[in-house]
Parts: C-alpha cells; structure tokens; sequence
C-alpha cells in the first residue's frame, strides 16, 4: 500500500528531472494538492522559485511554477510573497479563481493586492512613484469582471478599497441607479476609512447624485441629507439649498429639518448667515429656511407631540415612591431621575405638584437633582423655561446666600441647560448663563452654571465662552472644577484643537483634585468627537499615562473619535485595555466604550461582549451591560437581552444595576406582542423595587430601568443616530454624559439628549399642521402602547369559619345569658358576617380575566372588540400620531390622500405585505425616517382642517429683544395661539436650612 505522501514526494521528484516536459506535467500536478502536501512541497520552495526564473520552461510552466510558489507561501503565513508571486502568475491566478476550493486562497490574495494597490496609489499621488503594471492588472481585471457579471456593489466597495471613485462614477453612468451612490456614502461613513479619504469621496459623490423632486418622494433625500451633515461644509450646503429655490421650496423645508436633525449649532448658524436674503418672489422662503435652520421650530413641534400623546403611567411612578425611603439620598435621585425620564418633553410636573411632602426631603445635592429634573421634564420649553424655573434661578445673577438654596439655584442653571440643549449658541441663554457664572461665588450654583453652559452651547465653539470655563476651572475648585472640565470640551465639541487640549491636559498633570481631573479627561475626548485619526495620538498618549483617571479619558477619546465607524483598529484597542489595565474603572470603561463605536451595527455587539460579559471581573461585566444597552438602544434585539436577563441575578450589585439599566434601554418602545420578554421585564423591574432587601445600587438600576422603558411619556426612543443615519451628536454626547453617573447622579439627566420623538409630523407649504390619516399596515396590538397598569382592586369580605377557643365560647356564652337575662337580645349582625369570621381579600367580581380595559376607548388596547372578531391587519392613524422605528418601513400613504410627503417616509424600502412579530423580529436594521414630514397638497382649492397647538412658542423675530431683562418677562409672539398657563407654585426646598 502506498502511503498519501508517497505520490506527492514522486511528483516532487520530476522537478529535477532534465526533460522540461516532466517539470511542466509535476508544477501541474503539484498545483492541484497542494492544500493536502503544501509541507512536504515546501521543502522544495527554493527549486520552484528557481523554475520560474528558468528560461527553459514555456510562459505557461512558468506561470504555474509562480502559482505554486504563491500558493506555498499563503499556506506557510507568508503573504506578501504569495501576493508577489500571484502577481508573476498572471493568468494562471486569474483562472484558479474559478476552482473550487480555492476561495479562501484567492480571497486572501486579492485582499493583499488591494492592501498593496491602496499604499501604492498613495506613494504615486505624493511621489510620482508609479504602479507595477501586474499589480495594476489583478485589480482592473477583478473591478471589469464584478461588472460584467452585475455585481456592482462588490465592485464599488473593491474601488473605494482601492481609491478607484473613477470606477465608482462609471458604474453610475451605466446604471443610473440612486441607491449605488447611497451604498457607496454608506461604505465610506460606516468602515474604517480616514477622515481626509472619507471627505474626499463624499465630495465627490455629492454631485453625482441627481436634484431630488416631489414626484418621486425622492427616497435619496436621507442620504443626501446624511452626507451633507457628515461633510459639514456649509460652502456645499447653501448651494444646494439655493437649487431648490423657489421651483421645490418645499424640499428645500424638508431638507431645512432633516439638517437640524444631525447638524452642529456652528454648522446650522453658518448656513443660517450664508444663505442669501432673496428678492420679492423668493425672500419669504429664505427666511423660512433660516427660521427652520435655527432648530426652534423642530422642537416646538417635538414639544406639541410629546405633550399632547403623554402615556406616563402614573401608578408606577406611585409604586416606587411608595417602596422607597424619600430620605435616602441615593432613593430620591433615582425617583427624580425616572419621573424626569418618564415625562421627558412632556412639560408635565403634576407627579411632583402632588408629592410635595416627598419632593420636600431633598436637601443638598439630591435638591440640585431635582431641580435639574426639571429641565429634562420642560425640554424645548424655550419660551416658559425662565418662568417655570425663575422661583430657583439666582436673582439678578447673584446667589441668595440662603443655606440650602444653592442646590437650588444651581440645579435650575443646570435645566436651563438642559432645556435649551444644543440650541444654546445665538439665544440669550447662553450670555445669561456666562455672566451668572461670572457672577457666581458658591461652587454649586458655579457647577450648575457651567454645565448648563456646556450642555446648551454644544458645538457652538463660542470662544469667549470657553474662556469663561477656564477662568472658573483656574479657581481649582473640585466641584465646579470638575463641570467646567465637562463643559469646556461640549464647547468645543469636535474642533480637534490642539491648543484647547494642550491647556486641558496641562492643568489635569497639575491639579489634584480628582473630579478636575476627570471632568478635563472626558472634556478632551469631547474636542475629538469625530476627528478619527486626528486623535490617534492624543488618545495612546492618554493611554500611556500613569494616572488612571487620564487613561480613563484617552478610551473615551478614542470611542468619540471614531464613533459609529467600528473601526477595527479602535476596537482592538479598547479590547485589550478592557483585559490588561490595571483600574477596574478604565476596564469597566473600555468595555462599555465599545458601544459608541459599533451602534451602527448593533447584532455585532452580543457576540463581541458575550465573553466579557462572563469576565470574573465585576467591573468588565458592568461595562458588558452598559455596552449592551446603549448599542442595541431601541432595538429590542433579543440576543442583546439573552445575555443580560442572567446577569440581573449577578452576585455583584452594580452588575445587576447595570443589566437593569441596559435592559430598559433595549426595550424602549418595544410592545409585548414584538417582545416577549418585556412583561417579565417589567414585572422584574416591580419586584426588585418593591423589595426592601434588595441591594440599594441594584434598586437604583431597576428604577432607572423602568424610567428609560417609558422614556418621553411612551412617544421616544433611544437612538445615537439621526433619521436620516448619520452621527447623532447630542445623543452621543449626552450617554457619555449619562455614563459618568457611576461618579455623579446628576449627569445621568443628560441621556435625555439621546431621546428622539418617534411620530409623523406632517406639515403643509405654509410650515402649519393639517389634519389628515395615513396607513399602518401592521395589526394595531403589534405596535401598540403598554397597558396601563391597573388601581388596586376593590375588595370584598369573603366569610372563612376559624377555630374557636373553648374559653372564648364560654365567655360569649355568658355574655348571651347575661343579656338575655337583661332582655336585650344579642345582635349578632348575620346579614354582614358571623361571630369568629375572618375577612379575606379577593378580586371583585366580574374583573376581566384577559386583559385591561381602556379609558379611552372602552376596549380591551391592542385586541378586537368581541372574542371572535379577528384583529384588523391595517389602521388608520392621524397626523401627529406615534409610529415606532420598527413600525415606519410599514406606513404607507393612501394613494387618494390630499396630502403626500415630499421624501420617502422611511430610510429602509416600504415593506411588503402587512407586519408581523416575525418580520420585526428578523428585520436586519430598524428604519428610521418620519420626524417632521413636509407635505404636498394634491386639493389645494380645498380650505384646510389645521391642529391646534396648546404650546407657545417664540419665533426669530420675538427673539430679538433689547429689553435686558427679557428673559423674567418674554414678550411672546403676538400671533402665537397662547394657552393658559400652568398655575404657578414653588417647590418646598426652602424647608432644607
């Protein structure tokens, strides 16, 4: 019997033999077994190297003694030489594409070819250096065959690996087909290409993409808008909205608001000043555009939607007040935080108008939290912002000196931060927070100015406000220190500026104070928010610091730099930091930075923490969870949640506030019909809160929890990018933020930011709101709102006999004959129960056994009406109606409605067919879109049914004011329909003195 490697070594044999025909038939031979005898043909490498530079040998001998030498050194690791090689092989690699069994070979190959064209291209555009023609070879013959064969995508992404954007172009020509642009912007943004690369393709397919119209609801007006906003160049942007003017000003409106979904303040403000005044026919639509740009009109209509569709359930914010101690500080901070949450935008305080005796307990920090609560509640409120917190503000600018009345007063400076969140910069806002900070003498009422300063002047790169922070930070005060840190990189927010890093990172060598230090370390990272490899030596020279608070900083450098692009050099990185530092607190961080990287792609993020999350260290599987929640944010991904259920029985207790907290994020929105696992959810987060021998951190988890799962009145999700897909800066500023409350409670207010209304808003030419339906094609149960949680039941007294005590009936015995001997007969009331019974409890009667009754409709929410009618596979909804994201690829515009959108209504193609939990459960990503939709009027001769909004609202013209005090006494615009105001009264904190 010969033995497998016998005919390899016998074939290895006629290498040597004279005959040139031999060597031919044995390089033949050996190519075909090499992945079974590559070791034994190895030995032999230096002899096939020398028969392909022999010149006995035909070009086709030689190609393949080059195929085989390739093919050796990829299987001995050697990849660059397989590539040369490969090269030399010409044809004869070409065609060892189409064998079975040598994909991977090839793959491999290709991909060295296209590292080595990429580097190559490079050299030639620096130096002039010119590129192998072989290599330039295999990479136009691998881009004109995934042509020829219809595989466009393919080809794009191996042109844009290769710097090839003339390929890119040509494919277009050829197919004029919208969504290869759109795929190829998406390629760019979402991998891990350089920011100067990155800018140049987007550059170049921005003219490439045709001028949207309304006929076809032009679906690229996403994309559009994605690339705009990722560009940042307000010198493209006004000529595009300029092509719009006056022939389609209604999608230059619609792109108006898409812009102020994505856009930095500088980059809105810029447009805003740059777009031209316009002549008699085209002035009015420039000045709504800029109106639009200003942000003011977006959150007036976000503020009119969450507060008229408020769901809060009151009962559960009823529950955990009654289950927790509202002396305990740590209690009365998640209570605060969970009814800011839960009434987010909703401008409703009736849960702490009626618990004025809870909300009376505060005293210190947790009354600085609570009032900073309400700016969370009162988010967008701009015109009754100063009046709803001017009983707490410092009177003209100055502090009362009250004891106990600074949290106050530094808590309403932080909410009016918090109100005006990123629509600070060009408001007077900001001045009146620069100069109260100026003002200030406490470092409370200092932090709460400074923070209210950073949060409402994000991105707007204010200078002299920069400098205000300085000034405090100089003061080297720990409390307001520590804010002004935070708030001096929000104001920066992505500038990279070396000189503002140099000078943070300067003061955090020397201070000592270790809230400074922590405040400047996630203030630095803030200036490298999407500035990719700008930061890569900022982020490994705060990696190399031996101060672990700095370390602490340079991971959160590196997620914000590279954030949403799942980089995999940033995510190599911070894996193994999360593995080798020796702070639990920058493991833990590492971990959970991982989420800021890869929300974009959030099925990949339970399989990369799904060990982490098994790590013996409690900390890595407290940053496990926060990864987990804040990348599948709004998701309800299920793999997300099949890992974080048992880790709510972790022995830690911040492990299991961490899974409570992640677990409220990933579920936001979601309905027990699209989500099985919320209800045991929610009745989780109930027991754990209710159980007073619960860990305190694990029931302040649950409460968070809870407060996230019902965020913005049931109307928000979570999301750390826009509609349209691009960054969502506020949202992703706002969960760093929102992470640091492992350190301090107060900042977790600030995931507010990452709350995105979910709804249609519909608004005609003239920017108002008609009245008019459109089609969810999905049963309504699938989508519905949660049902509210039920009062306690009436009880009724059931008669149970008991055992009674011989003593007892002697006694009852004599008391009988005592009275019958006085003539009076012993009542012993049998109507209503007998002597001995005991009261029990039970439901009363006639509750329904299968599900809550609606108080609005009478009807049982999400089921028929009778048992036996089948639900409805369609509803109709009105304009200003919720629709979740998983729920916008299913809503449809009836044909024959007056009103359509300008733009496709979702970023994903409409679904076919009506909505099932299956479909949801499988769908690969979650379709944004809807938002603030501008309509197109088909019956214009018609009068229109319009909305009434009970919300004031102040308009650029009101805003121009030169009454100094203007803020204590708005001038509210004359033709804004007012409504009644809420009946002023002042929270009980002055009783903390």
């Amino acid at each position: 019997m010969v033995r497998p490697h016998s005919s390899a070594a016998g074939v290895l044999a006629l290498l040597s033999e004279p005959e040139p025909v031999l060597k031919e038939h044995a390089l033949k031979s050996l190519n075909t077994i090499v992945p079974q005898f590559w070791a034994e043909i190895s030995e032999q490498i230096e002899l096939i190297e020398s028969l392909y530079e022999s010149e006995e040998l035909s070009d086709e001998a030689r190609s393949s003694a080059a195929l085989l030498a390739s093919k050796v050194y990829y299987y001995l690791g050697e990849y660059d030489e397989a590539l040369s090689f490969a090269l030399s092989a010409g044809s004869a690699f070409e065609a060892e594409g189409r064998i079975p069994g040598a994909e991977e070979y090839v793959e491999t190959v290709i991909s060295k070819a296209i590292d080595r064209y990429v580097e190559a291209r490079s050299k030639e555009e620096v130096g002039g250096e010119k590129i192998d023609s072989k290599l330039q070879g295999i990479i136009e013959g691998l881009l004109h065959r995934c042509i020829s064969e219809g595989e466009y995508r393919q080809a794009i992404g191996i042109a844009l690996e290769s710097r090839r954007l003339d390929i890119v172009s040509d494919i277009y020509k050829k197919t004029r087909d919208v969504s290869l642009l759109s795929y190829a912007m998406d390629a760019v943004l979402d991998t891990g290409f350089s920011l100067s690369y990155r800018n140049e393709v987007l550059k170049f397919l921005l003219p490439l993409f045709p001028l949207p119209s309304r006929k076809d609801k032009s679906p690229h007006v996403h994309s559009l808008t994605r690339l705009l906003v990722s560009l940042g160049s307000p010198e493209l942007t006004v000529p595009y909205l300029k092509s719009f003017v006056p022939n389609e000003k209604l999608l230059a409106y619609q792109l108006a608001f898409d812009l102020v979904e994505g856009g930095a303040q500088d980059f809105l403000e810029s447009i805003r000043t740059e777009l031209p005044e316009g002549d008699a026919t085209t002035k009015e639509i420039y000045d709504q555009i800029r109106e639009i740009l200003a942000g003011q009109e977006s959150v007036k209509l976000y503020l009119e939607f969450l507060k008229s569709n408020n769901k809060t359930d009151m009962l559960i914010l009823k529950h955990t007040k009654d289950s927790l101690e509202g002396r305990s500080s740590i209690y009365h901070n998640a209570l605060t935080l969970q009814n800011a949450f839960m009434h987010a935008g909703t401008t409703s305080d009736s849960f702490l108008r009626e618990n004025l005796e809870w909300l009376a307990l505060a005293s210190n920090w947790a009354k600085f939290s609570a009032t900073a609560g309400l700016g969370v509640i009162h988010k967008g409120h701009f015109v009754e912002g100063m009046n709803i917190l001017g009983p707490y503000l410092p009177q003209q600018g100055v502090e009362s000196g009250i004891p106990g009345a600074i949290y106050s007063e530094g808590g309403a400076l932080y909410a009016l931060g918090l109100i005006n969140a990123g629509c600070g910069s060009g408001r007077q806002v900001e001045g009146y927070l620069r100069e109260t900070l100026k003002a200030a003498q406490s470092e409370v009422v200092q932090h709460g100015a400074a923070l209210g300063l950073g949060v409402a002047g994000m991105g707007g790169k204010n200078a002299e406000a920069y400098e205000d922070l300085k000034s405090t930070l100089f003061n080297d005060s720990a409390v307001s220190g520590e804010a002004a840190g935070y708030a001096m990189g929000l104001i920066m927010l992505g500038t990279g500026s070396g000189e503002c890093a140099d000078e943070m990172l300067t003061y955090a060598r020397e201070t000592q104070h270790e809230k400074i230090i922590r405040g400047l370390a996630i203030g630095i990272a803030f200036l490298y928010y999407a500035r990719q490899e700008q930061a890569d030596s900022v982020a490994e020279s705060l990696l190399d610091e031996k101060d672990p608070l700095l370390r602490y900083g340079g991971v959160y450098t590196l997620a914000l730099a590279y954030a949403g692009t799942s980089n995999n050099d940033a995510i190599r990185k911070l894996l193994h930091v999360a593995v080798s530092d020796t702070s639990d607190d920058v493991r833990r961080a590492a971990v959970t930075a991982l989420a800021f990287l890869l929300f974009k792609n959030p099925s990949q993020v339970p399989r990369i923490v799904q060990l982490l999350s098994e790590s013996y260290n409690p900390h890595v599987r407290c940053g496990a969870t926060l990864a987990l929640g804040i990348a599948c944010a709004g998701t309800g991904l299920q793999d997300a949640i099949d890992i974080l259920e048992p880790m709510t029985k972790d022995s830690v207790d911040f492990v299991r506030q961490g899974a409570y907290i992640a677990l409220g994020l990933i579920l936001v929105e979601q309905s027990e019909a699209s989500s099985p696992t919320i209800a045991s959810i929610r009745t989780t987060y109930n027991k754990v809160i209710g159980n007073k021998h619960e860990d305190p951190m694990a029931r302040f988890g649950a409460v968070i929890g809870q407060g996230l799962i019902d965020a913005g009145g049931r109307n928000v999700t979570i999301s750390l990018q826009s509609r349209a897909g691009t960054r969502n800066m506020s949202a992703i500023v706002g969960m760093v933020l929102f992470c640091q409350f492992w350190y301090w409670y107060p900042l977790a207010h600030c995931a507010s930011l990452a709350f995105e209304p979910t709804g249609i808003i519909g608004l005609d030419a003239k920017l108002r709101a008609p009245k008019f339906e459109f089609i969810s094609n999905a049963k309504p149960s699938l989508f519905a709102y949660p049902q509210p949680t039920q009062p306690p039941k009436k009880e009724t007294v059931t008669k149970v006999a008991t055992a009674v005590l011989s003593t007892t009936a002697k006694a009852k015995a004599r008391e009988k004959r005592k009275a019958a001997a006085e003539g009076e007969a012993m009542d012993t009331d049998e109507k209503e129960k007998k002597d001995g019974d005991v009261e029990m409890k039970s439901d009363e009667a006639g509750a329904d056994k299968h599900g809550d009754v609606s108080p609005l409709t009478g009807s049982m929410s999400g089921l028929p009406e009778s048992p036996n009618s089948p639900e409805p596979n369609t509803q109709k909804l009105p304009n200003f109606s919720r629709v979740t994201p998983a729920q916008m690829a299913y809503v449809t515009f009836p044909p024959d409605s007056r009103y359509q959108p300008v733009r496709a209504v979702s970023t994903l193609p409409p679904r076919k067919g009506h909505a099932t939990a299956s479909s949801i459960a499988n769908m690969e990503k979650f379709a944004g879109g809807g938002g603030v939709l501008i309509l197109t009027d088909l019956r214009p001769e018609q009068e229109p049914e319009y909305i009434e909004f009970t919300t004031v609202h102040v308009t650029p013209q009101t805003e121009a004011s030169e009454d100094p005090d203007r803020w204590r006494h708005i001038a509210l615009d004359e033709n804004a329909p007012e409504a009644d105001p809420p009946e002023p009264f002042e929270y009980p904190f002055d009783s903390d003195t």
